[in-house]
Formats: structure tokens, sequence, C-alpha cells
């Protein structure tokens, strides 16, 4: 590393944290004790931002985006660390040469620009709506003193940034014309911290600035009359080292040479594009500079390093990871000297020469596989294979640490939460786009649906499936899957408004213990909604325990099904119930047991619960619910370890927050609690069996995450509220010192004097 002298400093003190272990855990358990839901760990990534290698010396570690969480993750050690400051997602970050600083932006309403010392993992400077609509991409200077921003808005502004000053107004701006189109790529001149060229995908924009003049840029002619040859899009661009010249990769695998026009009588960015140097077949995704060398990684998956001169030194092509989205080196001191086991690095030649030996760096791929070479090449760890698509269905299993999930593109995913290890994965059609996922209560089957209307039942360790042929009696996405507590029947809600039935195969001959040869057959399917089927849940009648089934649509029917007198394709329904007038309902789900009296729970497009008799369906209770935004989408209640009928908890999404209600409802604000968790919508969620962990989807995020649940902050947040009617002067215009409480409190007055008058 660097002597700290020469490190730049935050703009304020921040006080080292401890490096024991122990205050460390001291740190972490306070932190959840204030907080009734603690994110712990992220599952996939941002694949169009990349990975950033800060790997220093022998340490393991990378830093990828998830959502609006950026992780550093130690992949020796299989741990997380979760900065959490942004309130879009994160869509564009860099690292200071030393990976010491990391810098991340965002883009969308009151976005930031945070820079992060990877010491402490805290925030040493933060920028608070740089740009009006967010930052597409950052970069540091080598000497990290300097950081360069270009705006997401059109007109694109570039501003310059010291960063390590108290100022909040960057040092020098630039405003671009929209005809350039929108610069996604920005770099700085590695031997000249005044030069930036910045690229989209039709122009290159070569820039000089100082302190005083602020910026000056030339936008080079670029076409395919250029040189009577098709250029391509631009991917990336960089200087050249000892010479006034620019690289631009192109998706035609092609090398566009920038030349200065003439650099005593014009400034050095006034540049012209020189040559077109066709330097392979494939799409070029990175270009970047290691040391002297230049990299070159494509959409084939291989790696090639060239100097200067553009001459091929090493090519790598047995990665097979994919397309390359990002690489990115490790760092070494001065003092470090890395081992090089010469007898392992091979590199085929058919003449003898020095063995090339390179850094060790990290791949990651659009297919979301992320790679550490190591041994110049020689040797390949998978770290990750995350989802590459959108996660919409996942599910937990009943009785063990697990959670399976599966995304769009028919990739399913089981892991084993508690050690955050992948335990097994299978690979559909990527034309079977999975939909929901669902767990029988025994934990030993699967249950998944498709947005094409299959079903597959499967083995829930192995993967492998149960039936011969998916189901397809569905003619549309399926959009729940639920088990009835004994798992003797299947029940399926499509989007076409639909619910189908499955039943279970139980043994026909216990002597010879001969059993179906596969475990459910269908039994019949109803449409009984006109509009969206928001529930669906199976249970028991209190008096008899018969299983039953019912269904709650956007149509305000709740339907319950006639399972006993069903036959095969003959679904009957039992009884059709409105149960709303105006509001739409959102979801439903079994109110915790209080009484002999059993209770379905409903919300509505009008934040409101209602509380109904599971057999009249007379609605027993109105109450309000809670309002964070938007309107709640989906509830479920927590599981429980201890009574089933005391200190229960229900969980609830919005829009884009996760939160928790404590039982028993009366309207109080604050039994609930709410925490922005997916700034781009939050899919699905569900809850471990034990009731400690939640899990969230992120949708099109294609990322999953894990909060783990302190139940004490929200009981103690409960307590502080006040008691009897405390808590509700709240929810009155200026409270209970506010006019409006006193022209209610005069009206009653006056009421009463008029009823004595009469």
């Amino acid at each position: 590393m660097e002597n700290d002298s020469n490190i730049p400093r935050a703009p304020t003190p921040i006080p080292m944290m401890p490096n024991t272990e122990t205050s460390k855990n001291d740190e972490n358990e306070t932190i959840n004790n204030l907080t009734a839901l603690n994110l712990s760990w992220c599952f996939g990534y941002n694949k169009h931002i990349g990975i950033i290698n800060l790997c220093v010396n022998e340490t393991k570690k990378m830093f990828f985006a998830s959502s609006h969480i950026g992780v550093v993750h130690d992949f020796s050690s299989n741990e997380q660390k979760l900065l959490q400051g942004h309130r879009n997602s994160i869509n564009c970050c860099t690292v200071s040469e030393d990976k010491r600083w990391l810098v991340t932006a965002d883009a969308g309403h009151d976005s930031t620009i945070i820079v992060w010392d990877l010491n402490t993992y805290v925030p040493v400077q933060t920028y608070f709506n740089s740009h009006l609509e967010g930052t597409l991409s950052v970069a540091m200077t080598p000497d990290s003193k300097y950081l360069a921003s270009i705006s997401a808005q059109y007109p694109q502004v570039l501003a310059v940034w010291e960063w390590t000053t108290d100022s909040e107004s960057p040092m020098c701006t630039a405003e671009l014309d929209p005809e350039y189109g929108p610069q996604t790529n920005i770099r700085f001149n590695l031997e000249n911290t005044f030069q930036i060229v910045t690229n989209s995908y039709t122009q290159a924009i070569f820039y000089e600035w100082n302190f005083d003049q602020g910026f000056v840029y030339y936008a080079p002619i670029l076409n395919d009359e250029t040189f009577n040859k098709p250029v391509g899009r631009l991917t990336q661009s960089i200087f050249q080292l000892n010479s006034s010249r620019a690289l631009t990769a192109t998706s035609l695998g092609n090398l566009v040479v920038w030349e200065t026009m003439n650099s005593k009588i014009t400034s050095k960015a006034n540049k012209k594009a020189f040559k077109l140097f066709k330097f392979q077949e494939k799409s070029i995704n990175v270009l970047k500079q290691m040391n002297e060398l230049i990299v070159i990684g494509d959409s084939e998956g291989h790696v090639k390093f060239i100097d200067q001169q553009l001459h091929i030194l090493m090519w790598f092509k047995h990665f097979d990871l994919g397309p390359i989205a990002s690489l990115s080196f490790s760092q070494t001191t001065k003092d470090y000297k890395p081992t090089i086991d010469y007898e392992v690095v091979d590199n085929d030649a058919t003449i003898e020469y020095e063995k090339f030996v390179c850094k060790d760096f990290i791949i990651g791929s659009t297919s979301a596989v992320v790679g550490h070479i190591s041994q110049s090449g020689s040797k390949i760890d998978i770290i990750s294979k995350a989802s590459d698509n959108s996660v919409m269905a996942l599910d937990t299993h009943p009785l063990l640490p697990r959670i399976c999930f599966g995304n769009s593109a028919g990739y399913l995913q089981l892991w084993d939460y508690e050690t955050k290890t992948m335990v097994c994965s299978r690979n559909f059609n990527r034309h079977m786009q999975i939909s929901c996922i669902k767990f029988n209560h025994k934990g030993d089957l699967m249950a998944i649906g498709f947005q094409n209307g299959q079903m597959q039942i499967i083995d829930s360790i192995s993967l492998d499936d149960c039936l011969k042929s998916p189901f397809i009696y569905s003619k549309d996405s399926i959009t729940h899957i639920e088990f009835s507590e004994d798992s003797s029947f299947l029940a399926t809600a499509e989007a076409d408004f639909t619910v189908s039935v499955y039943k279970y195969n139980f043994i026909t001959d216990r002597d010879s213990m001969k059993i179906a040869s596969e475990p459910y057959t269908f039994l019949g399917r109803y449409r009984a909604h006109y509009k969206e089927i928001v529930s669906l849940t199976f249970g028991t009648y209190p008096d008899n325990g018969e299983t039953r089934l019912l269904s709650l649509g956007k149509d305000r029917v709740l339907v319950e099904y006639d399972l006993i007198n069903s036959n095969y394709d003959d679904l009957l329904i039992k009884e059709k119930t409105r149960i709303e007038q105006y509001a739409v309902p959102l979801a439903m789900t079994w109110h915790p047991p209080t009484s002999s009296e059993s209770f379905i729970l409903t919300v509505n497009s009008e934040w409101k619960y209602k509380i109904y008799n599971s057999v009249t369906k007379m609605c027993r209770k109105t109450l309000l619910g809670p309002t964070f935004g938007s309107c709640l989408k989906n509830i479920s209640i927590l599981p429980t370890e201890g009574s089933i009928t005391e200190n229960r908890y229900m969980v609830y999404i919005t829009e884009d927050k996760l939160g928790i209600q404590k039982f028993p409802l009366t309207g109080n604000p604050f039994d609930s609690i709410a925490i922005y968790s997916h700034p781009d919508g939050v899919a699905n969620f569900k809850s471990s069996f034990d009731g400690k962990y939640l899990f969230t989807a992120g949708g099109d995020n294609n990322n999953l995450f894990m909060w783990k649940i302190n139940l004490k902050a929200l009981e103690a947040q409960s307590v502080l509220g006040g008691a009897d009617l405390k808590p509700f002067y709240g929810l009155i215009e200026g409270g209970r010192e506010g006019e409006f409480f006193k022209e209610m409190r005069e009206l009653f007055y006056y009421s009463q004097l008029r009823q004595l008058k009469t």
C-alpha cells in the first residue's frame, strides 16, 4: 500500500473502528437492538454494473451492487459487509487504484454519490442531488484526489469533484449536446489526470480541464463513412500509455485509434480517428489497462493481453464463463512478493519463451457468473452463479433452513441460508419462466409453476422431477400454489382467473406397498372470478377439521370450494360471497387463533384491515392499516415457536417496503413498522419456518434480500408510542393540541347542550 501521507483524507474525521472481534459483535448487537428488520445477506447482483476486485495481497474480496445495497464480499470466508445509504438502485461504481476508496452512485429522485472508506466501511463523503436525475457513470483519478461523474439527465453534465474537501459543488462542469447520445463510459488518463474520455454507442468525446478555465472538449466525427468500413457500437475507451493516442473498442471487434491533431497549436483533447483496426470478429465488451498492458474481454468469453503496439502477448479462451461484462485486477503492495508456481503456469506456445505472468483478476459475465482467475490464468475458481434474470418466485422449507428461488429464465436455486451456501440448482428450459414455488408441509416435495401454465412437482433435495410430464391443464401463467395442511390437496390460481385443484395419490395396497406412479392427479378447475385472483389459501373447518379451500379476487368476491363432493374434472363451488362494495381486496390470510371462532384477515385498497368470520363471512371488525406510501400488496402470518395464540405478528409488503404488524390489530400506528427494502419494487416475500428471517425478491433487479427479525425493537416502539388513546392523537391533523381536535371537542360539548335543551 502507499504511504498514508499520500492517501487523500476524508473531509471530516471518522473514528476508526476497533479491530477486535468482540467490539464488532457488540456493535452489531447494538444495531440489532435498535431496528426491527436488519439486512443480513444479499443473493444476486446487478450484472450490468459488473464486479470490482478488492483483493490486496492475500485478501480475497470483491464488490458488487445488489439493488440499492453495496456489498463487499469476502469469498474466502464467505462473509458480506453491506453498504447502505442509497435510496435508488446503484447504477455505477468505481474504486481507487489502491483499493482504499470506493465510489457508488445512483440515478433517480434523491440521488447520491457516496465515497466509502473500505477500511472502516463507512461513508466519508456524500453528494446529495449532485445531478438532477442522478449519475450514469463515475471515475476516480489514479492518485484518488479527484472524482468525475456524468449525469443521467439530458443534456448530460460532466462534473469533476475534489471530494477530499468540504465543498458541495463540483470544481468544473461541462454541458454536452444531446446529439452525442448517452455517455455511459468515463475514464481518466492514467498519466495526466486533467484528460478525460467518455463515449456513448455512437460518439467518443475527449476533454481537457483545469482549475481556472474549466473544460475544453472535442467530439470527433466517427461513422461508417470515416474509413468506409462498418464501425459498430462503441463500448469502452482508454488512453494509451507513453503516447498521445487513445483507443475505443466496438461491438464488431474493432479498435478505433485516436490521435491528437496538433498538440502544439490546439488542446491535447482535439483528436481525430486515425485508424480503424480490425482486432477480432467478436464484440469487445471490456477494454482497460493493467500496468503496461491493455486487457480485452469479449463476448466469446476470451481474455487477451496486448501491448501498447497492439501485439497480442497472451490469449485465454478456456475460462468458459460466458460473455465477459467486467474485468477487475487485484492490487499488491510494494513490500509484498507473491509466490508464483511456474510449474502450474501453463502457457501454450510452439517455441520456448518466458512464461506470461499477470495479476489475479475477477471476471463477471453477462450470465451473472463470477470467476476468480489466479496463477496467471491457470487456476479458475467459480465464486458465484447468480440469477441473470428477474426473480419473482421463492419459498422456504417448512422444517429446515433452506430457501428455493427461481427466475424468469428457468434457473432454480436451493440455498442453505444459515451457511450461505448453495445446496443444488437446476436449469429448466430458458423459455420455462418460473412464476411461483411452493414446498409441501412435509418439505419433501416442491411444486413449480411456470408462466406458460405448466406445473411440475419435484423432489425438494435433488430437484428431480416426480411427474413423468408436467401438468398442462392451466391455460395461462400460474400465480399462486398452495398445499393443504396434510398435503392431500394441491391448488393453483392462474392469470386467467381460474383455480385448479389436484388430489394426492395415497397408497392403494398397503400389504404389497404399491403406490401410485405419480404423487398427484388432476381433480378439476373452475373459473369463479372475473378479475385477478389475489389470494389462495387452504384451511380447516373449526368444528370437524375438514379441509377447505378459499380464493379471493379483485372482483371483491370470496369463493369457497367444495373439495369433499368434487369429482374428477368437476370442481364444485360451495359458496360465493361479495365482501367489499367499493374498496378492492388486495390480500388475504388466516387470522391467528384467538378464540373458538375462526377468522379471515384481508387488506384492501383503502388501507383497511378487515376481519371476517370464516364460516358466516360476516365482517366483524374494520381497522386502519399501515399507511406507508402505497397499499399493502401481500400479507402473511409470521411463524412462531411459542404459543400460537399469544405474541403473534404479521409480515406485509407494499410496492417498495417490507413491514411487520403486531397483533392484536387495533389501528395503533406504533404497532407497525416498515422499511425501504427494494426501490424498484418488492416482487414477493417469505418468512423462515422459525420466524427469525424474512426473504424479499427484487423482481427485475435479479436479487434476493435476507432480513433478520428483531421483534423486541417493535415491542419497544409500541410501548414508547403510549397507552390508551395517546397513539391515536397523532392520526388527527395537528394532534391533540391542533385546531381540528379543538373543533371536535367543541362540537361534542355543543351536542350535549342541545340534548339537554330538548
